[in-house]
């Protein structure tokens, strides 16, 4: 998709950097995987102590 965006020049600098890549193209489209992988986990950290899984570790470990 091509998008036309006015950004920080240094900020786009610094983040190509930082993430070894040579273009800005790139370094943006890795924040933006990176945002929305950290929102995944973040919603996923809100399941925490909800879901009980009835699990034998040992009985997994036997199978395989």
């Amino acid at each position: 998709m091509r998008t036309t965006l006015d950004l920080p020049e240094r900020l786009v600098r610094e983040a190509m950097k930082v993430s070894h890549h040579k273009t800005k193209t790139a370094t943006i489209v890795e924040a933006l995987r990176d945002f929305v992988r950290k929102a995944r986990l973040q919603e996923l950290r809100g399941y925490k102590g909800r879901v009980d899984l009835d699990i034998d570790l040992d009985t997994l470990r036997k199978r395989g």
